[in-house]
């Protein structure tokens, strides 16, 4: 298959692009951030985990739409529910009933939570978790983990550029799962800490997965405690894919705020931040609004989601498939003597090679996949879906085979 791949479809639309659009492709979906010459810049169809580019290739996909999509592209049970009341009313001066039955099945299902306020983006939900966080405490000061991607705000945010510091002027950042560093962080800023913004574990984009220390979030609930702060989960890319009641029951932690969304509609654009009983008060003080926000085709397409997940066997089904995707992809390096290691939990596999840090040999591999037609981010996490089954993973290993044995006689 890989010798006989054409983008020209892809780089025909790039060129024209390029006159219209900064970048021609911005952000993380850019040619830069995958392999350009290797990657599709244009995928034109999906259905289940396969999807198809503008020239019409295949792939089997592991990004899953950076993990939005969680049942399956074209999953009819989901469509038919959104369609169905886009059909009936999307975004109408007031919000649609659904909104209440949405809330109240998240507040029902994700432990700890009392509300929910619904946005589009995760940005959203971090950066009012941060406003209300500052406006809970009155302190300025938010903890993150260095390297953690909390969304594309520019508190928070790869935008370094000078001119930009004095959004992140409020923000102090420590090692994940150093303990001590948390420790010292809170001492030396007592009495200005209004959070401490954690993901359920660390998935920095260039680098192996990190479990959390099993004295994290137990180190992170008293020292929130102690300062008045509140501990924000981040649960926006892991959500639905670790637990069903909420990524932080699988470690222990006990959130004050929750951010969701991603797999939580199966890819349509919605998202969430939930709170405990004590900041009620604080979010219904607060004005939360966006054009969009209350869109109803979205929640629809929620709670359609949230049922397939569970008809088609949600986290312990993940599990499964994300066990034999390393296994497969790790044998299949040792054979030629490649040092390929997933890391992660199951439903979000990373694979890094222990040999090359610089993740050299993760381009190497993702372009000889994709050459393969399986479509594996060099540089980002990957993520399984309800929609792969056994025989999906058993085509990936063997394609894996073949792209090692290439990558080993120097052919790729």
């Amino acid at each position: 298959m890989g010798d006989t791949m054409k983008f020209d479809k892809s780089r025909a639309l790039f060129e024209r692009a390029a006159k219209v659009i900064p970048g021609g492709i911005y952000g993380s979906k850019a040619p830069g951030f995958l392999v350009p010459g290797a990657y599709p810049y244009y995928l034109d169809r999906a259905a289940g985990c396969r999807m198809w580019d503008a020239d019409g290739t295949e792939f089997i996909d592991y990004l899953c739409g950076y993990g939005s999509m969680i049942v399956g592209y074209g999953n009819e049970a989901v469509d038919k529910a959104a369609v169905a009341r886009i059909r009936q009313g999307d975004l109408l001066d007031q919000p649609s009933p659904l909104m209440v039955e949405l809330a109240e099945r998240l507040v029902g299902k994700i432990a700890g939570t009392a509300w929910s306020v619904f946005v589009k983006n995760g940005t959203d939900a971090t950066t009012l978790a941060l406003s209300l966080s500052r406006v809970r405490t009155g302190k300025p000061l938010a903890i993150l983990a260095s390297e953690a991607y909390h969304g594309a705000a520019n508190w928070c945010s790869a935008n370094v550029f000078p001119e930009l510091e004095s959004e992140r002027r409020d923000i102090r950042r420590f090692k994940y799962n150093d303990i001590e560093g948390l420790e010292a962080l809170f001492r030396e800023n007592k009495g200005r800490i209004a959070c401490l913004f954690l993901t359920p574990y660390h998935h920095p984009t260039f680098a192996p997965q990190e479990e959390p220390d099993p004295r994290l979030y137990e180190t992170a609930r008293r020292l929130c405690d102690s300062e008045g702060a509140l501990l924000v989960m981040d649960d926006i890319r892991a959500n639905f894919r670790l637990h069903e009641a909420g990524s932080h029951v699988r470690f222990g932690a006990r959130p004050d705020l929750w951010c969701m969304g991603k797999a939580l509609a199966n890819g349509y654009p919605i998202s969430v931040l939930m709170g405990t009983e004590e900041l009620r008060a604080v979010a219904s003080s607060f004005f939360i609004t966006g054009t969009y926000w209350m869109s109803a085709g979205p929640m629809a397409a929620a709670l359609a989601s949230l049922d397939e997940m569970e008809r088609l066997g949600g986290v312990a089904r993940l599990e499964v498939l994300g066990a034999a995707f390393k296994e497969g992809i790790e044998a299949a390096g040792r054979k030629v003597g490649f040092g390929a290691r997933v890391t992660g939990p199951a439903g979000i596999p990373f694979i890094t090679f222990d040999e090359d840090p610089d993740l050299w040999l993760n381009q190497r591999f993702g372009s000889a996949m994709a050459r393969r037609g399986v479509f594996i981010h060099p540089h980002h996490n990957g993520f399984i879906s309800l929609a792969h089954g056994e025989d999906d993973i058993a085509l990936t290993v063997e394609r894996a085979e073949a792209a090692f044995a290439a990558m080993a006689a120097g052919r790729e």
